[in-house]
């Protein structure tokens, strides 16, 4: 496990990383030596269905609070932060659509707040897009997904960019106070740039239990050597298989950042100069039960709620990963129910073009 944390950090240009249980667990991690009752942060509103769903039910029972806003809105974001709020968060590639935040944009308002911006890189990995480059402090993963690339593991970590002072305005007393615990150990006076690191090593991994497995760490680290070949490929055949579904008359829209269509097309350059991944919607003509019976008849993508797999994937996600959302939740993170989510592979790409093709005939007959 500790070579996989060294490894990731230094995939992220971070200081120090934390490998945890889980995704989810990065998340709990990353906020717990930031957050106490009545604090709050502020949050993007696209985001994975079970982020969302941490985010407004499970950390209310800890005190805490997550502001949902549109990060496209400057104002708005400015608006929702006040003297209880201690991070902003966000996805570098946005699930389900793909959409790419303009994260220097928001850690310019995270600066001037004095709080750190946390950025999921799980959609982009470190091969597509570094968080830090831009002004990150912290960047979490769920490693289930492209990191190890074929959905044999459950883990997650946190990568620290050492570059965020904790000691400002007495925000973090977990990190730059007094530890009781450790004698009275300040771990930011005491570590300086590695102080968020050990104190998830020491405190948060100690008190939450949210340990990562060796045999799931040794996994990760096998599916790291091959990162740079899978993206490369995850993103070539993603390009051809949206421009295909971009022409197809039974298509209303898709939402790939790659595409020259797409809003977010200028940002690929900036923040994804190798390609903008994997992952994106497309809204089918015909409405939820196209979707659904697209779903049931294709044969070589796989009807899983999980992403970054070497196979493709194809889940609706208004029935599953973000079933449990309002209709406005779901919209503002672009799971609508005339909308399938895609994962792409590794695949022959003309494969797949080909499933999709017969599955699209069959949706609509």
């Amino acid at each position: 496990v500790g070579v996989l944390q060294e490894r990731i950090a230094t995939l992220e240009g971070g200081a120090g990383a934390v490998c945890c249980s889980s995704g989810h667990g990065a998340q709990i991690m990353a906020l717990f030596p930031l957050m106490g009752p009545g604090l709050n942060i502020v949050t993007s509103n696209r985001l994975y269905g079970g982020t969302v769903t941490q985010f407004s039910r499970t950390i209310q029972r800890f005190g805490w609070e997550a502001r949902f806003v549109d990060t496209e809105n400057p104002d708005e974001v400015k608006a929702a932060i006040d003297e209880n709020t201690r991070a902003i968060f966000c996805e570098s590639i946005a699930n389900p659509g793909g959409y790419i935040t303009d994260m220097e944009a928001l850690a310019k308002i995270a600066d001037d707040a004095e709080i750190p911006l946390i950025v999921d890189n799980t959609s982009a990995t470190p091969y597509l897009c570094r968080p830090i480059e831009f002004g990150a402090t912290l960047i979490v993963h769920s490693l289930t997904k492209f990191l190890t690339g074929n959905g044999t593991v459950t883990g997650g970590a946190i990568v620290d960019s050492g570059k965020f002072d904790w000691s400002v305005g007495g925000k973090f007393p977990s990190l730059a106070a007094p530890e009781p615990a450790y004698h009275g150990l300040n771990f930011y006076e005491a570590l300086g740039s590695m102080a968020f690191t050990f104190h998830g090593i020491a405190v948060g991994l100690r008190d939450l239990g949210m340990t990562m497995n060796p045999q799931g760490a040794h996994y990760t680290l096998l599916g790291i050597e091959t990162l740079s070949m899978r993206m490369d490929k995850h993103v070539s055949n993603a390009e051809k298989v949206a421009k295909w579904l971009e022409k197809d008359s039974r298509v209303n829209y898709v939402t790939y950042a790659g595409l020259p269509s797409s809003p977010y097309y200028d940002r690929v350059e900036k923040y994804c100069p190798k390609g903008a991944g994997s992952l994106f919607t497309f809204s089918l003509k015909g409405g939820y039960e196209a979707c659904v019976k697209l779903v049931d008849n294709l044969e070589l993508f796989s009807h899983v709620a999980n992403l970054g797999d070497a196979r493709s994937l194809i889940t609706h996600s208004a029935s599953t990963t973000h079933r449990q959302l309002t209709p406005e939740q779901q919209e503002a993170a672009g799971a609508i129910p005339d909308v399938v989510r895609l994962s792409i592979g590794i695949e022959d790409p003309d494969d797949l073009i080909a499933d999709l093709d017969q599955a699209l005939t069959k949706a609509h007959a």
